[in-house]
């Protein structure tokens, strides 16, 4: 039985490791090494694998994958080795984002360490259409996927939005399931976290960490595009703003 394919999650720590040891490999001998071996082997990602394959995740295969990703940075001038096409995109992320990155891979060892990420089961949207989370992670994904569609968190910040006399209405495009749909619609909407959870941490949602969201917008936020997703109520509409200028709608 083969080790799974690598993840972005698995990538994106060994990365950081590789980041902070100023983009050199990590070697099988180290203790480091053998610390990062435990954690991946760790993760709620590759279900028994960890258990089957004997070799899973080693010290060995992390030392070899840091010298892939060390290849794959666009600055190297060396012979590249055979990363793939997912290890050359964390390369780029780190390059091109790095302090972001950083925080992304603080985040998971963080939710790990706590438990809570083990935990949580696995969410539908917790990868894009193409299979390739963007910063977050699949397991930062699911841990805010999980954590937005808590219906008692729903209910709060809904109730806290009545007793404030403020509509449940899309914070984006101000849609309104209400005025829409009728009394099929009336009380329905979604909620998002306005900050994804490698910027404001694995803490404890509180009602100012939501906003209110419309399908549509929703989905919008959390779509990975370039590198990024899990974009705030007021990026999207930015974005909005950009395309009706560029259709001259306003």
């Amino acid at each position: 039985m083969r080790s799974p394919d690598w993840t972005w999650d698995e990538l994106l720590l060994i990365c950081s490791r590789v980041v902070n040891n100023d983009w050199g490999q990590l070697r099988a001998y180290q203790q480091p090494t053998h610390d990062l071996a435990d954690l991946l082997r760790s993760l709620p990602l590759h279900r028994d694998a960890a258990r089957n394959v004997p070799e899973f995740r080693s010290a060995a295969s992390i030392s070899r994958k840091s010298a892939d990703l060390i290849t794959s940075h666009r600055d190297y001038s060396g012979p590249a080795t055979r990363g793939g096409r997912l290890t050359k995109l964390v390369a780029e992320a780190f390059t091109e984002r790095e302090a972001e990155m950083l925080l992304a891979a603080q985040a998971i060892e963080d939710g790990i360490a706590s438990g809570e990420l083990a935990l949580i089961p696995e969410q539908p949207d917790e990868v894009d259409e193409n299979g390739v989370p963007a910063a977050e992670g699949r397991l930062l994904t699911r841990w805010a996927t999980f954590r937005e569609r808590n219906p008692a968190l729903r209910k709060r910040k809904i109730a806290q939005a009545r007793r404030l006399g403020q509509p449940l209405q899309c914070s984006v495009c101000a849609f309104h399931f209400g005025q829409r749909y009728g009394i099929l619609g009336e009380g329905y909407i979604e909620v998002h976290h306005v900050l994804p959870l490698h910027l404001s941490g694995p803490r404890e949602t509180k009602l100012e960490d939501l906003a209110f969201l419309c399908a549509n917008c929703h989905r919008m936020c959390h779509r990975g595009h370039r590198g990024a997703s899990w974009r705030t109520p007021a990026a999207l509409r930015a974005e909005i703003e950009k395309a009706a200028k560029v259709d001259g709608t306003s």
